[in-house]
């Protein structure tokens, strides 16, 4: 059985058991806006399934709950933010307007975002840059759950890149990326239900494939494509840690568990007004070049399936499961159970 939400009831249900579970109402308010336009794209995965997640984080300080991020400007082209170990959502809802600004006058800006937490979906960062004609691209690095190429003990995160670029007629196109073959909560999903992996997804601690979920949470997850994936895993590890000033994928605590302290990893941004380059003919150019793309047969654009998720989302809602359901109630609630034994 299922109960059905309009994502507006999505949005109060989140930011209520994040009230609930130690976060500020500036902490709250930007998190539970992702988890309801994750909602609406049909990523549940990182939105309401994974919120038990980030209230168990507030509640044994994973997650600083009354964290306020601090924004600086120490070159022309460039915003920092300290998260200060909060969620990263307010941190960029603070510095994007800044780091737009600076793009449109400039040509080109760069956003970082320092002593962060997980940053969930990154379609939702650049996409609100992209809404603003500005062409964005995203990197986020998380602990360690996959191997470097010839490896076979987990050292760098899922570690994804984004990037957006807008469209003549106000949308976007958006395409989010992890540098392994798969996001953990997926692999993690499949363990706690039984199901198995497709080969070539994880591997066991002895670095053999497996189909074996369990076995690959107790190995490491596989690069995408091989030394392709780790060579981006490195690099965005690289833009999100290094260049941030935060931890590395290997020294950040795990995101899987209440122990450790903050992950305290980082996210970048680099940020382009395209008509600095390509004039007002930009959107023109983008059109010719998805007109051409999707004119073979059975070719659709990266994030296509989402779009149309949102759209009836937006009218009929979204059915979560009551089992679900009743969970983030009791969240709600009481607040997550680890306040009490934290």
């Amino acid at each position: 059985m299922t109960v059905t939400l309009s994502l507006d009831d999505v949005e109060s249900l989140a930011r209520r058991v994040l009230l609930a579970s130690g976060a500020s109402p500036l902490q709250a308010g930007a998190t539970a806006r992702s988890i309801r336009d994750g909602e609406a794209d049909g990523i549940r995965n990182v939105a309401l399934a994974y919120l038990p997640t980030y209230a168990d984080h507030l509640a044994c300080d994973k997650v600083v709950g009354g964290a306020i991020p601090v924004m600086t400007r120490p070159r022309p082209a460039v915003v920092a933010v300290d998260a200060r170990h909060g969620f990263a959502h307010p941190a960029f809802e603070l510095g994007a307007p800044v780091v737009g600004e600076v793009a449109r006058s400039l040509g080109i800006g760069l956003l970082t975002i320092s002593h962060s937490y997980s940053a969930g979906i990154l379609g939702w960062f650049v996409e609100q840059l992209a809404d603003d004609g500005l062409v964005a691209l995203m990197f986020a690095n998380s602990s360690s759950t996959m191997a470097p190429w010839g490896g076979r003990a987990p050292f760098f995160g899922t570690n994804p890149i984004a990037w957006a670029v807008p469209r003549g007629d106000g949308s976007a196109v958006v395409a989010d990326l992890s540098s392994s073959a798969v996001a953990w909560v997926t692999v993690n999903d499949a363990a706690a239900s039984g199901r198995p992996l497709p080969l070539g997804w994880a591997l066991d601690r002895d670095g053999e494939p497996t189909t074996d979920a369990a076995a690959g949470l107790a190995g490491t997850i596989a690069p995408s494509g091989g030394h392709k994936g780790s060579a981006f895993a490195l690099l965005v590890d690289l833009m999100a840690g290094a260049l941030t000033g935060s931890s590395f994928s290997f020294e950040a605590s795990e995101f899987g568990g209440n122990a450790g302290g903050p992950p305290d990893v980082g996210q970048t941004f680099v940020v382009i007004d395209p008509t600095a380059t390509a004039g007002p003919g930009f959107a023109e150019r983008v059109e010719a070049e998805l007109t051409a793309m999707t004119a073979q047969p059975g070719v659709r654009l990266p994030g296509a399936h989402r779009i149309t998720h949102r759209s009836l989302a937006g009218v009929s809602g979204v059915e979560v499961p009551d089992e679900l359901f009743a969970l983030l109630s009791a969240y709600a609630e009481h607040g997550s159970p680890a306040r009490s034994t934290g």
